[in-house]
């Protein structure tokens, strides 16, 4: 979403746009991930984890450059949240990561997705800007993923640290649903 100070520059409605076109090749590898994991191709899926990440900053700076486009003001965070939950799902069904921490994820989210619907039923769309906690959330939950990637690819198992991740992760995502429903409530 764009932040105050991109707000000042015109938005465009452009859907061709660069910053798009990376953000929906990102989309796409989605599937991409899920099928990698599921074959237990822990390392090539490492890598695109990886460059999905990249291509988040690039098209995340082409488009600060360039000015925000409804579209990937919409496009971005969809297919952010895409790649982290089917990541949480699937390495949690090849018992890389636990049960409990992927339905945790996903309750979040779920919950976030709807408590907006039902603030725009009732004609109160919020406005939507990230939580700090939400985002040392998201930063958290991206480590998580991908040292669970790495170390799958290495054929290594979980070290005490990264438990000690598993619990970071579930703490933050605990704080940052209960931070958002609590500001909804609020408002």
């Amino acid at each position: 979403m764009p932040d105050g100070s991109e707000l000042s520059r015109p938005v465009s409605y452009g859907l061709v746009t660069l910053p798009n076109a990376i953000t929906f090749a990102r989309l796409c590898a989605v599937p991409v991930a899920v099928w990698l994991v599921l074959q237990e191709d822990f390392a090539f899926a490492f890598w695109l984890f990886a460059a999905a990440g990249v291509s988040d900053a690039i098209d995340g700076w082409l488009a600060r450059r360039q000015g925000p486009s409804y579209l990937g003001a919409l496009l971005d965070p969809v297919a952010d949240k895409a790649l982290l939950v089917t990541m949480y799902v699937t390495l949690a069904a090849v018992h890389v990561l636990p049960d409990w921490l992927a339905i945790l994820v996903v309750f979040r989210d779920a919950v976030i997705l709807g408590g907006i619907a039902v603030l725009s039923l009732l004609g109160q769309p919020p406005l939507i800007r990230p939580l700090r906690i939400s985002k040392l959330n998201t930063a958290l939950q991206i480590v998580l993923v991908a040292t669970a990637l790495l170390l799958a690819a290495l054929g290594m198992s979980a070290p005490l640290g990264m438990w000690v991740l598993c619990w970071a992760v579930a703490c933050s995502t605990f704080a940052s649903g209960t931070a958002y429903v609590w500001k909804a409530a609020r408002s």
